[in-house]
This record gives C-alpha cells, sequence and structure tokens, in this order.
C-alpha cells in the first residue's frame, strides 16, 4: 500500500538547498517566519560544496564552485557568518601561447613587476600602462552597481546617469565588449585576459550582438565593489556550512532526502522524503532551482529566453608538487597563485567558438586554472601539506553543453580531459601527468565535471552554472516595478512563487544576491 500522504503549514517553502536557499532560509527565520527547505540530496550546499574526490585522500577540495566575489559583506555581517575570504596578492598569470617560456604576471603589489613581465611579451611597457588604465577606467561601476545588489532594482535610464560617464556606459553595455577591448588594448594576449571575464560559464564570442559576454563580464568586475575574486579558507564547504548553521540556529527547517515532485500556485509543494510522499502548505514557494526546472515542476513549458546552456569543463586534480613552467622568470607558486590563462589570447577564444559552434571540442582548448591550496593550505590535511602537495583546478572555457549532449558521458568526459590535459601541457615544462599524485590503489588524482556531470548530479539543466542567461542588474525603464517580487528581482509569473537562486535578476556565482532579494521580497509580502 502507498505511503499516506501528509500535509503542513508553513509561511514559506523553498525548493533546492543550495547556498541561495540557505541564505534565504536565514533571514526569513530570523525575522521570525516559518520556512522549511527541501532538498533532493543528502546534503545542503548545492555547488558550494568541499568534499573528498579520492578515497583515502585527505584533501577537501572545492569540487564545483570554487571562488568567491560577489558575496556582500552585509549578507556576512547580517547573518553572523564566520568565514575568511582571502585576497590572492597574484592576479593572473598567462604565458604566451606563441612562445611559452615567457609570460605576464599580474602582480597587485608590484606595478613594476608586472610592467617588466608585459614587456618581455610585447616588447615594451606601453600595453602594461593601456591594460592599467582600462581597469581604472571600469572601477567606478563596480564602486556604483555593487552596493545596488541587495537593493530593490533601479532603472535602467537612472543607473546611466549616475554613472555620469555616457562613453563608458556605451562601451560596456551598448557594444559588444571585443570592441571596447579592441579600442583600449593593442595586444591578442592582453585582450585575452580581459574577454575571459566574459565567457565563465557562458558560451559566446567577443563580438556577439546579445551581449551575454558583456553581461558575463560585469557580474565579473563588480564583485565586492572592486572586482577581485576571494578564496574561501576552508573551501566552498565552509560557506554553505555557515549558512547551514545560521539557517538551523535561526529555527529554519532543512530537510534533505526530500525530492520535490510538483509544486503549485497556490502554495502546494509535494515531495518523496524517506517516509514516502509528502505535502508542504506554505504561503509563499521560493525557487532555489533554475527557472527550467521551477516550470517542469509546476507543470508548465519553460520560456524560450530561459534556455539554459552551460559553457565548461572542470577538471579537479591533486598533485605530488607544482609543475615546472618554461618560463624561467617566473616562480611556479607566482604563476599558480592567480589564474593561470591557458591559450586564451582574444583569437583562441573567438576560434574556440566556431569550433564549438561546429560541433568540436575546440583545439587548443581556452582554460584557466589555479591553485587554492597555496593561499589556503588547510584544505590539506597535515601530511599532504608536509609533502608539498598541491590541489589544481582547471575551469575549460567555449565548452557548450551540445558537445555531450547525448553522448556516452564517459566518452564525453574523457574527450574533454584529454583535451585539457593537451592544452595544459603545451605551456609547462613537463607533462602534468608526471606530477598528478595517486590514491592508495594506484589511480591518479584527477577528475572531470562535465556540463553533463552537474545535470546529473545537481540537478543543473544542460550544467548552466547560471540557470540560464544572465541579465543586467537593474530593471528596464519600462519594466513593471509594482509588487515586492518584480521590485527585487525575483518574480515568476505565479504571485506566490518567487526565484531565490542564480536564476533571479541578479543571481549567479557564490553570491547569496538571489537568496537576500527572494527573503526581501518575501518579508514585504508577508507582512
Amino acid at each position: 500500500m502507498a505511503a499516506a500522504v501528509r500535509s503542513a503549514t508553513h509561511d514559506v517553502a523553498i525548493v533546492g538547498g543550495g547556498h541561495n536557499a540557505l541564505v534565504a532560509a536565514a533571514y526569513l527565520a530570523r525575522a521570525g517566519r516559518s520556512v522549511v527547505v527541501l532538498e533532493r540530496l543528502d546534503h545542503v550546499g548545492g555547488a558550494a560544496v568541499s568534499e573528498r574526490p579520492w578515497a583515502g585522500i585527505d584533501a577537501r577540495l572545492s569540487r564545483y564552485s570554487y571562488l568567491v566575489s560577489l558575496l556582500p559583506r552585509r549578507v556576512i555581517d547580517d547573518l553572523g557568518l564566520r568565514i575568511d575570504l582571502t585576497r590572492r596578492r597574484y592576479s593572473s598569470y598567462t604565458p604566451d601561447p606563441a612562445d611559452p617560456s615567457r609570460g605576464i604576471l599580474v602582480d597587485t603589489a608590484d606595478a613594476a613587476a608586472t610592467a617588466a613581465s608585459f614587456a618581455r611579451v610585447t616588447g615594451g611597457t606601453t600595453e602594461a600602462g593601456r591594460f592599467a588604465a582600462f581597469y581604472d577606467r571600469i572601477a567606478p561601476v563596480a564602486r556604483q552597481l555593487f552596493p545596488t545588489v541587495t537593493a530593490p532594482l533601479q532603472r535602467r535610464s537612472a543607473v546611466r546617469d549616475a554613472l555620469g560617464d555616457a562613453e563608458l556606459w556605451d562601451d560596456l553595455f551598448e557594444r559588444p565588449l571585443g570592441s571596447v577591448l579592441r579600442g583600449a588594448l593593442d595586444t591578442d594576449i592582453a585582450r585575452g585576459i580581459a574577454l575571459t571575464d566574459g565567457l565563465i560559464g557562458t558560451f559566446s564570442s567577443a563580438d556577439d550582438e546579445s551581449l551575454r559576454q558583456n553581461r558575463c563580464f560585469l557580474y565579473h568586475v563588480i564583485g565586492g565593489g572592486t572586482g577581485d575574486w576571494d578564496v574561501p579558507v576552508g573551501g566552498m564547504g565552509r560557506v554553505s556550512g555557515e549558512l547551514e548553521r545560521a539557517a538551523r540556529e535561526a529555527g529554519a527547517d532543512l530537510r534533505t532526502n526530500a525530492a520535490v515532485t510538483s509544486i503549485s500556485p497556490d502554495g502546494e509543494v509535494s515531495f518523496e522524503g524517506a517516509q514516502g510522499a509528502s505535502t508542504v502548505h506554505a504561503r509563499l514557494v521560493l525557487s532555489g532551482v533554475g527557472p527550467a526546472v521551477l516550470a517542469r515542476l509546476m507543470g508548465e513549458q519553460a520560456r524560450p529566453e530561459d534556455a539554459p546552456e552551460g559553457a565548461q569543463v572542470k577538471v579537479n586534480l591533486l598533485l605530488r608538487r607544482l609543475p615546472r613552467l618554461r618560463d624561467t622568470a617566473v616562480a611556479s607558486e607566482a604563476a599558480f597563485a592567480g589564474t593561470f590563462h591557458i591559450n586564451e589570447t582574444m583569437s583562441q577564444l573567438d576560434a574556440a567558438f566556431d569550433a564549438a559552434a561546429g560541433g568540436r571540442i575546440p583545439e587548443p582548448l581556452p582554460a584557466e586554472i589555479y591553485c587554492h591550496s597555496l593561499t589556503d593550505p588547510s584544505i590539506l590535511g597535515p601530511e599532504l601539506r608536509a609533502s608539498g602537495a598541491q590541489t589544481l583546478t582547471l575551469f575549460g572555457l567555449q565548452v557548450p553543453h551540445r558537445l555531450v549532449a547525448g553522448q556516452d558521458p564517459d566518452a564525453a568526459r574523457s574527450a574533454l580531459l584529454a583535451a585539457a590535459q593537451r592544452s595544459l601541457d603545451s605551456v609547462l615544462a613537463e607533462p602534468i601527468a608526471d606530477v598528478v599524485f595517486e590514491a592508495p590503489d594506484g589511480t591518479p588524482c584527477i577528475e572531470a565535471r562535465t556540463t553533463a556531470d552537474l545535470e546529473e548530479s545537481l540537478g543543473m539543466t544542460a550544467g548552466d552554472i547560471f540557470h540560464g542567461p544572465l541579465s543586467w542588474p537593474w530593471a528596464d525603464d519600462d519594466a513593471p516595478l509594482e509588487t515586492p517580487a518584480e521590485r527585487w528581482g525575483v518574480q515568476t509569473a505565479h504571485a506566490r512563487v518567487l526565484l531565490c537562486g542564480s536564476g533571479a535578476r541578479r543571481g549567479g556565482a557564490v553570491s547569496g544576491l538571489g537568496g537576500h532579494n527572494a527573503a526581501m521580497a518575501a518579508l514585504e509580502l508577508l507582512s
């Protein structure tokens, strides 16, 4: 006999237990609202988790999301989160694909060393000056926009007027990023360093008229009001762990192994739990899952404009030691401490887009890597630290989900991993395989996670880390802003169902913004 259906009543039911859901739950519970969070997996945190990928190895990797930029200090302070975010001294290192014995090291603590590094590759210091001037020029955008992301949406014209620089507005928000970078920078390699921020998880070319690359670029350069991307001490799991603590201590009911099966517009949420089928009734439902998943749970068709498509492959490695570089002028500890760009000149990035659009894995595969353990050794056990072992995270660009959709998962994963290794090896003085740590059973400590893997393990449709196309962090001048949900950018077609995840207007990345803004809208609606 089927299990009986049970019901309960809450002010808010939150579907999905990612970091945004936990932010929303903590805010709402602290305000005295009854909150239940329903998570399909056996743990909360979504993509912001730390895990041990290799049995018998004391290394806790940020397996999916791995850096923090957009999490406002306001959220940390409001919720009493005990987390430390560490700033990286080295912004990036970029070997010259034409001659990997030289590369550009951007050292935020030494402008002269950065200029000398540019000179080794470009033949003079002029490009270093242009590079610095470009980022100085866009710095006011970060200072103006970041404080607005935890407030009701401003109108587009109000944001433009507040910026007070019509030419800068046109360059960043009206023209494709490629044309802007060609005007600001002279070299293919410097343009590529800048362009990569517009392509993280986003399938686009430099000159895409849709400006999707511009929107991605904007989110990457406004974080914290500075654009810096920080390392969470203890890994991403520390961030979600603190959010879970804050939510539970505030009184939120967090339920894992609770797979939501349907949502009704009137606030009924059905799910399968350890004791069978259950239903909760809530005055409001907050969706931490992507809009495409929400549509399915509500028995609706997703809007074409919400169609998600991830565009990345992530490779996690544990190394016996850092690999040697072909560039003897730069220490490996410096090159790997920031973002290490591999085959990411502007022309290479656009050629990779063309290849992937034609159904081929790019060759070489543009990628960027960083070593979390150089900034935060605590993620490794004492024996690993003493041995000189280091983690390495590789993030491959221009790898749209269409390249793996419908393919044999193992074959697709192996093909992308091989492409990533070939690309990385092209700029190293030794094959990366020669320094990969081996688990007790003799297997190499290396794993690849494709968009199909993210869809399977995390429920992210098409492996899209943003849950769909990114939006500008403001409202159009003619957009309706009559309801709390509209004003906070979390509305759906249903008054009692709000977005609280990366699919919210200012969602995306490990920011907590979707959760914060949905909670603010919900508190207005529940008052």
